[in-house]
């Protein structure tokens, strides 16, 4: 499958402006690793230290998230709950962290590679279901962090085969974040099968 050199220039665009212009974006894009392309069906916005006490950078630069500070459209890749990875697009000028969770996708390519490494899962649907699922299916891990989205290399973001109609694009409060609880700064194709289940965080109690 090929992109207009064009559509590429017009991501990079996006992806070098405000992080949430680039989220809404991002929906109907297409990442491709490990054999397998995910058409984006959900994501979430996060600015940094702009004030946005759910992102990994809030608190500033750290080793783990130093990527986020830029340039854009290179991918932040962190590890969560000591078993899950997670991939990020980064957002914005150079030096101002921010970065887009992919959150969910429809597996548009590889879906026999997608579900060899996603053995428990009974329906496509379900393959990309969540940013570990997402992760889990494309083969994505810590080798990948940083890796440049726009190029040839092993992981690859390319524009939408087709735009996704504004009409379509549902918002709503990000999911299991330790702050900023219901900033609506996720976003989904709405009707999609492959949006993930909201779950508010809920803090676990002391004994």
């Amino acid at each position: 499958m090929s992109y207009p050199e064009v559509g590429i220039a017009g991501l990079a665009e996006l992806l070098a402006g405000p992080v949430v212009p680039a989220a809404r974006g991002l929906l109907g894009c297409r990442l491709s690793a490990g054999g397998v392309t995910v058409r984006i069906t959900e994501v979430e916005a996060y600015a940094g230290t702009a004030g946005d006490l759910a992102s990994h950078a809030h608190r500033g630069r750290t080793p783990r998230n130093a990527v986020m500070f830029g340039p854009a459209g290179h991918a932040y890749v962190y590890f969560t709950y000591g078993m899950h990875w997670c991939v990020n697009v980064v957002t914005g000028p150079q030096g101002e962290a921010a970065a887009v969770l992919l959150r969910a996708g429809e597996v548009v390519e590889g879906v026999e590679v997608a579900r060899s490494r996603r053995t428990a899962v009974r329906r496509d649907v379900d393959l990309a279901r969540g940013p570990a699922r997402l992760c889990a299916a494309l083969g994505i891990d810590r080798t990948l962090y940083g890796r440049y989205l726009l190029g040839d290399g092993p992981v690859r973001l390319r524009p939408a085969a087709e735009p996704v109609p504004e009409a379509t694009i549902a918002a709503g409060p990000r999911v299991g974040v330790t702050g900023a609880h219901d900033v609506p700064w996720r976003f989904w194709i709405a009707g999609e099968p492959t949006v993930s289940q909201y779950r508010r965080h809920v803090p676990r109690s002391r004994r």
